[in-house]
Protein backbone atom coordinates (compact mmCIF):
# COMPACT_ATOMS: atom_id res chain seq x y z
CA UNK A 1 0.00 0.00 0.00
CA UNK A 2 1.36 3.44 -0.92
CA UNK A 3 0.94 5.58 2.46
CA UNK A 4 2.27 9.39 2.37
CA UNK A 5 3.08 10.81 5.94
CA UNK A 6 3.18 14.20 7.00
CA UNK A 7 3.54 16.19 10.26
CA UNK A 8 3.42 19.77 11.05
CA UNK A 9 1.73 21.86 8.36
CA UNK A 10 0.57 24.68 10.29
CA UNK A 11 -1.83 25.91 7.93
CA UNK A 12 -2.03 28.78 7.04
CA UNK A 13 1.33 29.58 8.17
CA UNK A 14 3.35 27.22 6.07
CA UNK A 15 0.83 25.27 3.96
CA UNK A 16 -1.31 27.50 1.47
CA UNK A 17 -2.17 24.79 -0.67
CA UNK A 18 -0.77 21.27 -1.39
CA UNK A 19 3.14 21.86 -2.90
CA UNK A 20 3.96 20.56 -6.11
CA UNK A 21 6.69 18.16 -4.70
CA UNK A 22 4.06 16.69 -2.29
CA UNK A 23 1.50 16.54 -4.72
CA UNK A 24 3.24 14.34 -6.94
CA UNK A 25 3.43 11.94 -3.82
CA UNK A 26 -0.11 12.38 -3.12
CA UNK A 27 -1.35 11.53 -6.41
CA UNK A 28 -0.28 7.82 -5.89
CA UNK A 29 -1.35 7.05 -2.20
CA UNK A 30 -3.92 4.93 -0.84
CA UNK A 31 -3.90 6.77 2.48
CA UNK A 32 -2.37 9.65 3.98
CA UNK A 33 -1.31 9.71 7.51
CA UNK A 34 -1.31 13.13 9.68
CA UNK A 35 0.78 12.94 12.35
CA UNK A 36 -0.84 16.97 14.12
CA UNK A 37 -0.31 20.40 14.20
CA UNK A 38 -2.78 20.37 10.50
CA UNK A 39 -4.23 23.94 12.65
CA UNK A 40 -7.02 24.29 9.55
CA UNK A 41 -9.19 21.85 8.76
CA UNK A 42 -9.09 22.67 5.35
CA UNK A 43 -5.66 20.86 5.26
CA UNK A 44 -7.60 17.85 5.63
CA UNK A 45 -10.09 18.58 3.53
CA UNK A 46 -7.56 18.87 0.20
CA UNK A 47 -6.02 15.81 1.21
CA UNK A 48 -9.08 13.64 1.24
CA UNK A 49 -9.38 14.96 -2.04
CA UNK A 50 -6.01 12.31 -2.92
CA UNK A 51 -6.72 9.52 -0.73
CA UNK A 52 -8.38 8.83 2.70
CA UNK A 53 -6.53 10.22 5.21
CA UNK A 54 -5.95 8.96 9.26
CA UNK A 55 -4.84 12.16 11.49
CA UNK A 56 -4.18 12.79 14.67
CA UNK A 57 -4.39 16.21 17.18
CA UNK A 58 -1.30 18.68 17.58
CA UNK A 59 -0.98 21.09 20.34
CA UNK A 60 -1.49 23.77 17.77
CA UNK A 61 -4.95 22.02 16.80
CA UNK A 62 -8.34 22.73 18.02
CA UNK A 63 -11.63 21.69 18.28
CA UNK A 64 -12.42 21.51 14.94
CA UNK A 65 -10.15 18.97 13.79
CA UNK A 66 -11.40 16.91 16.75
CA UNK A 67 -14.93 17.89 15.46
CA UNK A 68 -13.49 16.30 11.66
CA UNK A 69 -12.05 13.19 13.52
CA UNK A 70 -9.07 13.36 14.99
CA UNK A 71 -7.72 11.45 18.19
CA UNK A 72 -4.74 12.86 20.53
CA UNK A 73 -3.61 8.49 19.37
CA UNK A 74 -4.53 6.35 16.88
CA UNK A 75 -3.76 2.80 16.48
CA UNK A 76 -4.87 1.18 13.19
CA UNK A 77 -3.64 -1.80 10.98
CA UNK A 78 -2.19 -1.12 7.54
CA UNK A 79 -1.80 -4.28 5.20
CA UNK A 80 -1.37 -6.35 8.23
CA UNK A 81 0.77 -3.89 10.29
CA UNK A 82 0.32 -2.56 13.61
CA UNK A 83 0.68 1.38 13.28
CA UNK A 84 0.35 4.14 15.94
CA UNK A 85 0.34 7.87 15.61
CA UNK A 86 0.85 10.43 18.14
CA UNK A 87 1.67 14.00 17.67
CA UNK A 88 4.36 14.93 20.41
CA UNK A 89 6.35 11.63 21.29
CA UNK A 90 8.28 13.60 24.43
CA UNK A 91 11.59 14.16 24.68
CA UNK A 92 14.23 12.84 22.87
CA UNK A 93 15.88 10.67 25.67
CA UNK A 94 13.72 7.85 26.62
CA UNK A 95 11.48 8.03 23.41
CA UNK A 96 11.88 4.58 22.17
CA UNK A 97 11.26 3.00 25.60
CA UNK A 98 7.99 5.49 25.89
CA UNK A 99 6.55 4.82 22.65
CA UNK A 100 6.87 0.90 23.73
CA UNK A 101 5.26 1.16 26.38
CA UNK A 102 2.42 3.67 25.22
CA UNK A 103 1.72 1.54 22.08
CA UNK A 104 3.06 -2.39 22.69
CA UNK A 105 0.88 -3.52 19.78
CA UNK A 106 2.72 -1.34 17.47
CA UNK A 107 5.59 -2.09 15.30
CA UNK A 108 5.30 1.31 13.74
CA UNK A 109 4.45 4.75 15.75
CA UNK A 110 4.46 7.89 13.40
CA UNK A 111 4.90 11.24 15.33
CA UNK A 112 5.31 14.46 14.79
CA UNK A 113 6.23 17.73 17.07
CA UNK A 114 9.62 18.15 16.99
CA UNK A 115 9.96 19.40 12.96
CA UNK A 116 13.01 16.89 12.98
CA UNK A 117 12.61 14.23 10.93
CA UNK A 118 13.26 10.80 12.62
CA UNK A 119 13.24 7.40 11.33
CA UNK A 120 15.03 4.62 13.78
CA UNK A 121 14.37 0.73 14.35
CA UNK A 122 15.36 -0.83 17.55
CA UNK A 123 14.53 -4.71 18.05
CA UNK A 124 10.63 -4.96 16.21
CA UNK A 125 9.84 -1.18 16.80
CA UNK A 126 10.10 1.62 14.06
CA UNK A 127 9.60 5.43 14.88
CA UNK A 128 9.12 8.10 11.92
CA UNK A 129 8.61 11.53 11.84
CA UNK A 130 8.50 12.83 8.22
Amino acid sequence: MNVVVLADTHAPRRWRGVPPGVAEHLRTAELILHAGDVCTVDVLDELSGYAPVRAVRGNNDGPDIAAWGAPDRLVMDIDGLAVGMIHDSGAATGRLARMRRAFPECQLVVFGHSHIPMDISEVGLRLFNP
